[in-house]
C-alpha cells in the first residue's frame, strides 16, 4: 500500500496538480567533518552520512572475504593492499596435487570489480548462471560447486594455491582449503556465515588461519573511505584511495556546478560501487592534491534520505587525511495543493519561453519571482495580471527545476517549472 502511494504522488507532482512546499527553497546546511586514513592509508574507515565516522579498521587484516548473504557468491581479495589472485590455467581441481607456477606473471591478475559488490575477484570469470566464476550452480543440491583452482599472494607477500570447494547454500556454508604451493600446510575450513549475516562481508586471514570481523554491521554505514583497485582511463588497473558506496547506498554526482547547487533531482543515481570513487581529487606535477572544483555529490543512504557531500582537502599518504563537508537536503514532505485557477504555466518542461497566464486579476500590481531550486531569486518582477499572460525568457538558464511565486493582495500561489535542454 505504501509503494501505490508514492507512486500516486510523484505523478501528481510530475502533472504539476501538486506544486512542492517550502522545504523545495531552504538551503542545505553544511558542516564539517574530516576522517583520517593513517599514513600509507593503513586504515579504512566506514562512515554514516547521518552520524558520521562509525569505525576504523586496519586494511591489512583479512586476505579474503565472502558475502554472508544466502543468496550471494562473491568472494573479495584484500586488493587495496596488494592482495592478488590468478585463476590457475593448467588444471582444474584434478589438478590440485601437482600445481605448476611456471609463467605466473604472464597470467591475468584478477581484482574486485569496482562498481560491484556482488563481483569479487573470485568471479571475475563468471560467464553468467550457472558458471559463479570459481564455481558452478548445481540445480539438484542448489550448491555452487567450485571447478577452479586459484593462485593468491597474501598481504606479506608469500603465495598460497586455494579452492573454494563449495558454498552450502540452503545453509550458507562455505567450504574451502588452501596450502603452500608445494602442497605443506594444507587448511581445509568452512566458514558458517549466519554467524555473520549483520555485516555485508566477513573476512578470513590466510595468513594467520583466522576470521576477520572487520565491518561494522551493515546497517550503520553508507560510505567507506578506503584503498581499491580500479581501472583507469587506459584502462589498467591501479591502487586507489576513494569511496566506496555500501551496497543499496546510491550517489549522483554534479560537474560543473557551484558549490551551493542543491538540485539533486536532475539525472538517475548511481547504484555502482564507487559511484563516488577516487576522481574528486588530483595531483599536481609537484606531487601536491588538490580537491576538484565545481563538484558537488549527493548520496541517498538506503532509508531515503538525502546528504549533499563536497570534499575539501585530501592530505595523501602522509596522514591519509580527507576533509569534507555534508548536509542533509531538506525533505522535499507532502506537496502542498494549490488552487489551479490561480494560475498556469506552459510548456512544461521548458526550453526557451514560459507563458504564465492569470486566471483571476487584480486590480493591484502583483510580484512574480522566478527562483531556482536552492531558493535563489532569477528574476523578479511587477505584473498587471488583468493583461492575461506574460512571457519568461529561460533560455539562458540550465537545466533543473525552478519555482515561478505569483504574490497579489489576495495571497501566493506556487507553480513548479521543468527547463530541459
Amino acid at each position: 500500500m505504501k509503494k501505490v502511494y508514492i507512486v500516486i504522488v510523484a505523478g501528481l507532482i510530475l502533472s504539476g496538480a501538486f506544486t512542492f512546499g517550502p522545504a523545495l527553497h531552504a538551503q542545505v546546511v553544511l558542516k564539517t567533518d574530516s576522517i583520517t586514513m593513517g599514513q600509507y592509508y593503513a586504515n579504512e574507515i566506514y562512515y554514516s552520512m547521518k552520524n558520521g565516522e562509525v569505525s576504523s579498521y586496519a586494511r591489512n587484516s583479512w586476505d579474503i572475504a565472502f558475502r554472508t548473504t544466502i543468496r550471494s557468491s562473491s568472494i573479495l581479495t584484500n586488493d587495496g593492499y596488494s592482495v592478488i589472485l590468478w585463476s590457475y590455467p593448467k588444471a582444474d581441481t584434478a589438478g590440485w596435487a601437482s600445481v605448476d607456477t611456471s609463467g605466473l606473471y604472464t597470467w591475468t591478475p584478477m581484482y574486485n570489480d569496482p562498481g560491484d559488490w556482488e563481483n569479487g575477484a573470485f568471479s571475475r570469470n563468471a560467464t553468467g548462471h550457472p558458471d559463479y566464476g570459481w564455481g558452478r550452480y548445481n540445480d539438484q543440491t542448489h550448491d555452487v560447486v567450485g571447478d577452479s583452482i586459484f593462485i593468491i599472494k597474501l598481504r606479506n607477500g608469500s603465495f598460497r594455491k586455494l579452492e573454494i570447494i563449495r558454498k552450502n547454500s540452503v545453509n550458507n556454508i562455505y567450504y574451502f582449503r588452501f596450502a603452500k604451493l608445494d602442497g605443506t600446510g594444507q587448511q581445509d575450513l568452512s566458514l558458517n556465515c549466519n554467524t555473520y549475516l549483520a555485516r555485508e562481508f566477513v573476512g578470513y586471514s590466510i595468513e594467520t588461519n583466522e576470521v576477520v570481523e572487520y565491518q561494522p554491521n551493515k546497517t550503520d554505514w553508507d560510505i567507506l573511505f578506503t584503498k581499491y583497485m580500479s581501472i583507469q582511463h587506459n584502462g589498467q588497473p591501479y591502487a586507489v584511495t576513494g569511496v566506496l558506496n555500501r551496497d543499496g547506498v546510491k550517489s549522483k554526482t554534479f560537474y560543473p556546478v557551484s558549490l551551493d547547487y542543491v538540485d539533486f533531482t536532475r539525472g538517475t543515481w548511481d547504484s555502482t560501487r564507487s559511484a563516488i570513487g577516487w576522481e574528486w581529487k588530483y595531483i599536481d606535477t609537484n606531487y601536491v592534491y588538490h580537491i576538484k572544483d565545481s563538484t558537488v555529490y549527493f548520496v541517498k543512504s538506503s532509508n531515503g534520505e538525502v546528504v549533499k557531500l563536497v570534499f575539501s582537502k585530501f592530505a595523501g599518504s602522509s596522514t591519509g587525511l580527507i576533509v569534507f563537508k555534508t548536509g542533509k537536503v531538506p525533505g522535499l514532505g507532502i506537496p502542498v495543493n494549490q488552487n489551479s485557477g490561480e494560475i498556469s504555466v506552459y510548456p512544461n518542461p521548458a526550453t526557451d519561453l514560459v507563458h504564465v497566464t492569470f486566471t483571476r486579476t487584480s486590480v493591484e500590481p502583483s510580484i512574480l519571482e522566478l527562483t531556482d531550486i536552492s531558493g535563489r531569486l532569477v528574476e523578479k518582477r511587477l505584473v498587471n495580471t488583468d493583461s492575461g499572460m506574460v512571457l519568461l525568457n529561460v533560455s539562458g538558464l540550465g537545466s533543473g527545476i525552478y519555482i515561478i511565486k505569483l504574490s497579489s493582495p489576495e495571497g501566493s500561489v506556487i507553480r513548479k517549472i521543468m527547463i530541459s535542454r
